[in-house]
């Protein structure tokens, strides 16, 4: 008979890292540019590899506002075909979803066979801004760390590959970025009210965020932090990162000609396997 996976919790925990610790950084462009062609060719390689086997996986993005979430998306993705991904951008539960349990809209959002369901937020959202803004009860967030452990749980024994980043930043540099922010009309739009009012409770959200670590960062799917206060360093490291993590295990060989397809090129084009002509 069929026994679900347990699941263990990751000993020690992740945690936070101390404020005052020097962020790793990459201070040479052109070295940047490299490496990020590098791994973004990497990671195509591997997308490839999960739409030919019909593989699954889903990429969960937590962070301080301002860490650099969006940015890293988009260093993901602008190398990816787009046929085989879907960024999930998650903000507050409509009408119809507060109605629901809370994972309804993310079990609504899962990836088809060949894809990768990227969520910008998540799931997680339980227990940290519902937490701390008293969005949910003690006993709802409380109660959703075992929620939570038992569902990726069951995506993971159904093949899923679940990688979960939390990008952070310090105190300091998001202030930084947030005068910026204000100060570009370009960017302004990415500030908001809510994100300086969220600021103002950075202990209450380090508290919540160590517990998310220490009751959910499992050994299926553990949490990965990004140090991010250096946008080029944090880039580098996510792609890896996600290379590393989503192509272990995985055949990274391109699928053999259909005999089909050879004959119609030879009949048709006159073109043979091998024909460098």
């Amino acid at each position: 008979m069929y026994q679900p996976s347990p699941i263990f919790l990751q000993d020690p925990a992740p945690q936070l890292p101390d404020h005052k610790k020097e962020h790793d950084r990459l201070s040479d462009k052109s070295d940047y540019e490299k490496k990020l062609k590098k791994w973004q060719k990497s990671l195509l390689e591997v997308q490839q590899a999960y739409f030919h086997q019909g593989q699954r996986a889903i990429l969960v993005f937590e962070g301080w506002d301002a860490s650099g979430k969006g940015g890293a998306i988009r260093r993901i993705t602008e190398r990816l075909d787009p046929r085989g991904f879907t960024v999930h951008p998650i903000s507050a539960p409509t009408a119809e979803e507060q109605g629901r349990h809370y994972l309804y809209r993310f079990q609504a959002r899962l990836p088809e066979p060949g894809s990768i369901a990227i969520f910008d937020r998540s799931w997680y959202g339980r227990v940290l801004v519902e937490r701390v803004e008293g969005f949910s009860t003690t006993e709802q967030w409380q109660r959703a760390y075992q929620e939570i452990n038992e569902f990726e749980r069951t995506l993971a024994d159904d093949g899923v590959r679940i990688i979960k980043l939390f990008m952070h930043i310090t105190p300091e540099e998001q202030l930084k970025r947030f005068r910026e922010r204000l100060n570009n009309p370009v960017k302004r739009w990415k500030l908001t009210t809510e994100d300086i009012r969220n600021r103002e409770r950075w202990p209450d959200y380090s508290d919540a965020i160590n517990d998310m670590f220490r009751y959910t960062s499992t050994q299926t799917c553990p949490w990965q932090i990004i140090p991010a206060n250096h946008k080029w360093y944090a880039r580098i490291a996510v792609l890896k990162t996600l290379v590393e993590q989503l192509g272990a295990g995985i055949d990274m060989a391109p699928p053999p000609l259909d005999p089909e397809l050879i004959e119609a090129a030879i009949q048709s084009l006159g073109i043979k396997v091998n024909d460098t002509d």
